[in-house]
């Protein structure tokens, strides 16, 4: 009887003991899960602090989390890299050297090639974290740059300026120069609208630009003409109004508009097989006749001819020539 109840007391405490074991076993088995899903969220959490997304413009572009090598291959980057004081790996040239005009502030830069042709090889030996493009790009080029690296398509067009300043300053960590350098303009043209918009609302005011000899006018929102039109408040001309694109402008059509002010642009680069064209134009009888030439209202190159316009530089640079010019 004891012995039957000893074997009784023997059979469950083995029971007893192979559940613990079970248990033991099945708390091993959820603990080393636990375990298999915290590395895994520590691997995607470690992943994904390798990158970033920027929006810039509507549109998202993943980077590096840290950007260091910038190749600033547009000139538009390039004028907003010099104001805000960044560094670019690589820059475009002209004539083979970094543009004079930027050429202290973006000084030992290496060359990429130029506007037209962006070279691949030189871009990537300088292993960029991104590149700094144009959306003036064509499909080939913006095809063969994202294949080194993230092409972001920085833009030409004036009133993109304060996203494409913006989206700099986010990229090397200048975000409050960024704002000042807006904020600043924003407060020196509302200034300066109060005293010139009043005196000039019934006078005509032109940006020419002189490209391969022949006078050429932008639209409204185009180049350097929203310092102009917008920011100074001046009337539109209906020969602007009516440009929608970079547009040639005769003699003859200069004289029926007959600006009383004109800010000239040339740039010997773009005039290479019309050197003269500057000389020729202000030395016509029909130029010498418009308000402009007879009143010593035309300003030759008021900012650098190789500026772009639709960047921060530009527009700070063209807005102190405007504002002194314009109140002579």
């Amino acid at each position: 009887m004891n012995k039957k109840y000893w074997l009784m007391g023997a059979s469950a405490l083995l029971a007893l003991s192979l559940a613990a074991c079970g248990d033991k076993e099945e708390e091993a088995v959820s603990a080393n899960k636990e375990t298999e899903v915290a590395e895994a969220e520590t691997e995607v959490k470690e992943e994904a602090a390798t990158e970033q997304t920027i929006t810039y413009l509507g549109e998202d572009y993943v980077l590096p989390a840290q950007v260091n090598n910038i190749v600033a291959a547009s000139l538009e980057s390039m004028e907003d890299a010099a104001i805000l004081g960044v560094k670019p790996t690589g820059v475009l040239e002209i004539a083979g050297e970094i543009p004079g005009y930027l050429a202290t502030e973006l000084d030992g830069a290496a060359l990429v090639g130029d506007k037209f042709a962006p070279n691949n090889e030189s871009i990537l030996a300088l292993d960029p974290d991104v590149i700094l493009g144009s959306s003036k790009h064509g499909e080939d080029v913006v095809a063969s740059l994202n294949k080194i690296q993230t092409m972001i398509p920085y833009s030409h067009i004036s009133t993109n300026w304060k996203e494409n300043l913006r989206l700099l300053g986010q990229l090397t960590g200048k975000d409050s120069e960024a704002e000042t350098i807006i904020t600043d303009y924003d407060a020196k043209a509302s200034e300066a609208k109060g005293k010139i918009q009043e005196s000039l609302k019934d006078k005509n005011i032109l940006v020419v630009r002189i490209r391969q000899g022949s006078m050429c006018v932008y639209p409204a929102g185009v180049y350097l003409n929203p310092v102009i039109y917008e920011d100074l408040g001046a009337t539109v001309p209906e020969v602007i109004t009516k440009t929608e694109a970079q547009a040639e402008l005769s003699l003859e059509a200069l004289a029926d508009v007959n600006p009383d002010y004109i800010f000239l642009q040339f740039e010997t680069s773009e005039n290479t097989d019309n050197a003269t064209a500057l000389d020729d134009l202000l030395n016509n009888p029909i130029f010498k006749s418009v308000e402009a030439a007879k009143n010593d209202h035309v300003f030759v190159n008021a900012v650098d001819p190789l500026a772009q316009g639709g960047t921060a530089w530009s527009k700070v640079k063209f807005l102190d020539a405007a504002i002194e010019d314009l109140l002579k």
